[in-house]
């Protein structure tokens, strides 16, 4: 994600905590899973800047800012629905939020004080600041800033703390069930999806191969967006679609093996009904699907353009899964690709395929006309040796993602149009090689990529754990023009296995120094990544 590149001239101590790059961007330029679609975690031109943060003049009703002095957080969220979008103010009272200011090596830091419309912040001195949002650090010289999200469904949903629900299903007229092959293959799912209510959940049915029913009262739906599982009201028109996708085989990969993608074959669109999940009570889910026409597309997608980067990546890093997904774009392109309401094809290819892939392929859609179509395609990397913390085993990894709108995406040749930052090091010595660090407050550093010019970078210290909990990560996001940072103090644990991985952001629209969700979400997003060994701290 990223731009608004903030210059250094006037920041005395640069060399001392943050760094100076070797040139800067050009004048504009923003960032989504492992498939992931979205390599930033966390995404296309501002079509209206009105509509954006920090743009025009303050929101009638929030507090005004001191522009000497003060500096004001806002955090509204945007949901987006066939209504339009509904624009719902936070309150930030009790948010994780602190300003910190670079003096010297250290930070004096600035908390906030609740106001009407977010979060004001008083007698910071004029110049650059990272706000820290909980795990998230964003420089910034702004006097406003925006946290606020994008959503999708009507904004008075109800959300319940439930990930998943048992599911009494009976599903009529699929496609032939298939079997799992391999990950190339991996045969048939089934995809619960809304935009009335932020849905996205996969399923866990008992089927056979060749089933076209499946009559099974002790299913599974996992929920998936973040927010908990909706409680579905059928007053409000909330509605379901029920997705079967199914693995379609496309000729030959150029190592010889079989090319094959999985793509949406069958649908419903449920009428409206009533639910509220609870963990305990069956989501009734009957569905007699239809068949979805596909829609054909031509790619070249240029593997050997991602996997030349291997060695920027990390020099002894190993190539891992290629990999391509279409999503829908709810309600369109307006504002970038918001939500995540599933997939309409996936592809997956062996581990370090490599060479061209000219093909024909097909995707089905069973969505309306106005929803927009979205294309990722990536290349993952990862270290050649793991890493065991405990009883898990960890792979310190990387990728190059590439994301638009599908026709852009296709196009030209799908190729990255940045590389990976190179030359890694973490208080001058060689990131690459694993070693205890000399400090709990290093210096990360690193050189620019040798392709591209990054418009902002993200450093991700992350720390492997013995759980399989999520690792905990922390983020910092800087201009394009920094190629070093240095770490507050207090925030790497003693005695405790991290690694860092610095992205590079070749989007043209992302803007993390003002805006950082929002413009996350609009398009084309460009990322690449290298990424250190492993280092324990003291």
């Amino acid at each position: 994600m990223s731009l608004r590149r903030l210059s250094l001239l006037l920041v005395p101590t640069c060399a001392a905590w943050l760094g100076c790059g070797e040139a800067a961007p050009s004048s504009e330029e923003v960032n989504p899973p492992e498939i992931a679609l979205d390599p930033r975690e966390g995404t296309a031109v501002i079509a209206n800047e009105d509509m954006l943060p920090g743009c025009g003049e303050p929101d009638a009703g929030t507090e005004p800012v001191d522009a000497g002095t003060s500096v004001l957080v806002t955090a509204d969220t945007r949901f987006h629905s066939s209504a339009g979008v509904t624009v719902v103010p936070q309150n930030l009272a009790g948010r994780d939020l602190e300003i910190l200011v670079p003096n010297g090596v250290d930070f004096d830091r600035y908390t906030g004080t609740p106001v009407a419309g977010g979060m004001r912040f008083d007698n910071v001195p004029d110049g650059e600041y990272f706000l820290r949002s909980s795990r998230h650090y964003f420089l910034t010289r702004e006097r406003r800033f925006d946290l606020g999200v994008n959503r999708i469904g009507r904004p008075d949903a109800v959300y319940v703390p439930v990930t998943e629900s048992p599911m009494s299903a009976e599903l009529f007229n699929l496609d032939p069930w298939q079997d799992y092959t391999s990950i190339s293959e991996p045969g048939s799912s089934v995809q619960l999806i809304s935009a009335d209510v932020d849905l996205y959940s996969t399923s866990s049915l008992w089927t056979q191969a060749g089933d076209t029913s499946i009559v099974d009262p002790y299913a599974y739906a996992y929920f998936s967006t973040g927010y908990g599982a909706p409680v579905l009201d059928a007053s409000k028109g909330d509605r379901i679609y029920v997705n079967q996708l199914n693995s379609v085989q496309a000729g030959t990969l150029p190592s010889g093996g079989t090319l094959a993608y999985q793509s949406v074959v069958s649908s419903a669109h449920l009428p409206s009904f009533s639910f509220t999940p609870d963990g305990t009570t069956s989501l009734p889910l009957e569905a007699t699907l239809a068949p979805v026409r596909q829609t054909p597309f031509s790619l070249e997608w240029r593997l050997n353009e991602f996997t030349r980067w291997r060695s920027d990546a990390n020099p002894s890093g190993t190539l891992s899964y290629p990999s391509m997904a279409l999503v829908p774009a709810p309600f369109g392109y307006q504002h970038g690709w918001v939500g995540y309401q599933g997939e309409l094809f996936n592809m997956w290819l062996p581990r370090g395929e490599n060479g061209v892939i000219a093909s024909r392929l097909a995707y089905g859609n069973p969505y309306p006309s106005n929803w927009g179509v979205v294309g990722s395609v990536g290349y993952s990397f990862r270290s050649a040796t793991p890493v065991v913390v405990g009883g898990r085993t960890h792979y310190p990894s990387g990728n190059i993602y590439v994301t638009d709108r599908l026709d852009h995406l296709i196009a030209g040749p799908i190729q990255p149009s940045v590389s990976p930052p190179r030359e890694l090091r973490i208080d001058g010595v060689d990131a690459y090689v694993s070693r205890v660090v000399g400090s709990n407050q290093p210096v990360i550093d690193w050189r620019a990529p040798v392709m591209g010019t990054p418009r902002n970078y993200t450093v991700s210290v992350i720390q492997l754990i013995d759980t399989f909990a999520a690792n905990p990560t922390v983020r910092f996001y800087v201009p394009g023009d920094r190629t070093q940072v240095r770490l507050p103090p207090g925030l790497l644990l003693p005695g405790s296995t991290y690694y860092v991985r610095v992205m590079a952001e070749g989007s043209p629209n992302y803007e993390p120094s003002r805006a950082p969700y929002v413009t996350g979400e609009l398009l084309p997003i460009i990322t690449a990544d290298t990424f250190s060994a492993v280092f324990t701290t003291p």
